[in-house]
Parts: structure tokens; sequence; C-alpha cells
């Protein structure tokens, strides 16, 4: 996937597209992506669990190098660490590789260390409206808290990649531990507000198109359609 000629965008499949013989990756169906500068030669990779390595290597198959990751927050199956009774790779080994630093949001920090047992020194803290630059492209952190205190989404041109916040179809459960049915509803009502040609693309394949427009999204995601928090609360405050 790619916008003009200077922005470089991929989206890729775990289980297909990398780490293709994890069943975990494959069950999972999460989307990684590459936002980089073609110009320049620079990528990050968004959220490269499973198999950082396969990554960094179809990164630098089509000529390019990879300075760096973002997260949009600290599940395992986003940046390592166990899950399911599975031990999954991502930020450490691409930080072992000299692919680092890990950008992620100041209060998803010590979460992000718990769970893939990097250094804080390995990681670079943001707050909302900060700006991560790969080569001469600027990308916008949005904290959009409520299926992780510190979910993060990443604004590049008229491209949002919005992790386990907003789905094609649905949103990241707030029924985990840290998860925040009220600030969930705040955030999706924030990205709700972007303009209605603004590409989304979620963390997960859980719906037909691997991408579509907000506008489209608006149209037929359930979770967008409460016009209250108190309406959206009674409908998906338990999930």
């Amino acid at each position: 996937m790619a916008d003009d000629d200077r922005l470089y965008i991929r989206q890729l499949l775990s289980g297909r597209d990398f780490a293709a013989g994890n069943p975990v990756a494959k069950q999972m169906v999460n989307f990684a992506y590459v936002i980089g500068d073609r110009e320049k030669g620079e990528a990050l990779i968004v959220d490269p669990a499973y198999a950082a390595g396969d990554l960094i290597d179809l990164v630098e198959a089509e000529g390019m190098r990879v300075v760096g990751a973002l997260a949009t927050h600290h599940h395992p199956d986003h940046v390592g660490g166990t899950m399911m009774g599975h031990t999954l790779e991502g930020v450490a080994e691409l930080v072992g590789r000299g692919a680092g630093p890990v950008h992620v949001h100041r209060a998803e920090a010590p979460f992000v260390q718990r769970v893939t047992g990097i250094d804080a020194s390995d990681l670079v803290e943001h707050d909302s409206g900060d700006t991560v630059t790969v080569g001469d492209i600027s990308i916008t952190v949005l904290h959009t808290p409520g299926h992780t205190p510190g979910s993060m989404c990443f604004l590049v041109g008229n491209v949002l990649v919005s992790g386990d916040t907003l789905f094609l179809e649905g949103c990241g459960r707030t029924d985990f531990p840290g998860s925040d049915p009220a600030a969930m509803y705040d955030s999706l009502t924030h990205l709700a507000t972007l303009p209605e040609d603004t590409v989304v693309l979620a963390g997960h394949w859980y719906s037909q198109p691997p991408a579509a427009t907000l506008g489209d999204v608006k149209q037929y995601n359930y979770v967008l359609q409460p016009r209250t928090k108190e309406q959206w609360l009674a409908m998906f405050g338990g999930q």
C-alpha cells in the first residue's frame, strides 16, 4: 500500500506476510505496518510482533533501512512477550538488531518494558500531538486510551494507523486490566472528527476489507452509532 511518490506505507498480515510458520500469528491476524520515506530510504515499523526479523528483512529487501518502531500499545500480539503460553518475538528482537528505538506513549512505557524486557533507554516516550519523523515524513501521535491506558494511533497524511482503538467493524476490548470504556468512547469520538477521506488501517484483519475510509467506517461501524457517552456505555461498557 502506497500513497504519494515519497511516502511509503505497507500493510503486512501476520501468519501470511511474516511469521508464516507461527500458529498464533495466523490465528490473531495482526497487521504490522511499515511507514517510510522512499527518498531518504528510512522506515519505521508499527507493532513488529511475532517475527520482527522477517519485517526488517522485508524492508531491507526493498532498499530501505529500519530506524525504529512505533507501538500502538503493550499487548504481546503487538510488541512481543508471552501470550497463551507462547513466547512471541517483537520489539526486543528489533532492538537487538540495532533497529530501535521504540516509540511509545508515556503512559504505556512501563507496560512495554514489563512485557518485552527491553530497557527504558530503548524507548522514546511521547505525549499526544507529538511528531515522530522518519526521513522527512512526519507522523502525528494521537493518544487514544480505552483499550489500554497509553494506546496510540498514528496519523500520516490522510492515513490513520488505529491499532486496537478503532477497527473497521468494532473497537478494541475494554474489559482487560487497564481498560476504560468511558475513555474508549472519548477516543472514538475524537477519531470520528478526522476528515472523512482519512484511510483507516486497523491493528487486526477483523473485517472483509483490509482498509476503508473513515467516512465509510462511520456509516457501518456499530460502535460509532451511539450519540452520547451514556448510550455507548450502556451498549458496550461491559465488552
